[in-house]
């Protein structure tokens, strides 16, 4: 079954590699997962357009974890941080496995 991954950075670039990398290895697992990345300005009207399984905040924008908790928990979403160690190794697999714990995939 297809998921959904949104990430969610300060401008939504230094998270392309990283997604690249979750996606390199979503498929080595088999694994069908639409992986994105956004700007925290852009979030809110994709988020509005869109049905994501999990929303993972970089480590620039962690301070946002309240306000997205508090808007997706109500529909079942998981919002997580994503370890500034594997954010900043651009460990695509680890970021992986943290979004499948959550989502249950």
């Amino acid at each position: 079954m297809k998921k959904t991954i949104m990430l969610v950075c300060a401008a939504g670039m230094s998270t392309s590699l990283l997604v690249t990398k979750m996606q390199q290895a979503a498929a080595t697992a088999g694994l069908e997962r639409e992986i994105f990345a956004v700007s925290a300005v852009e979030a809110e009207e994709i988020l509005a357009e869109k049905r994501v399984d999990i929303l993972m905040l970089g480590p620039q924008v962690r301070y946002m974890l309240a306000e997205f908790e508090a808007k997706l928990a109500p529909l079942g979403i998981p919002v997580t941080t994503i370890s500034m160690t594997d954010y900043g190794m651009m460990k695509g697999d680890k970021v992986l496995e943290t979004a499948e714990s959550l989502i249950g995939g």
